[in-house]
């Protein structure tokens, strides 16, 4: 599923959303380095079609690396906008606003 952005006009900031399929996952969570990669800040809601949203405001004209976190699992977003190796020989997706 893509990320969703929306741009607000009234100040620097874009509502992201991020849906991810849930198949049999029972919790996701989206870390990031807005979050310093908490995994307890931003659960993402289990809808009824079974996928996982949630949405954050972040400010615009920045760029963000992120994961989730599904079932305890690290996973990359398989539309994000880039991609950046990390410390850990893997890598982290990027979203740029």
């Amino acid at each position: 599923m893509p990320i969703k952005k929306q741009y607000l006009k009234s100040k620097p900031v874009c509502k992201v959303t991020f849906t991810l399929p849930g198949d049999e996952a029972t919790s996701v969570v989206v870390a990031g380095n807005w979050n310093n990669w908490s995994t307890s800040e931003t659960q993402l809601k289990k809808l009824k079609n079974g996928n996982f949203k949630g949405t954050l405001d972040l400010e615009s004209g920045k760029s963000y690396e992120f994961k989730y976190v599904v079932d305890g699992e690290w996973q990359n977003d398989a539309q994000a906008d880039a991609y950046t190796a990390n410390a850990f020989a893997t890598e982290n997706s990027v979203l740029n606003l």
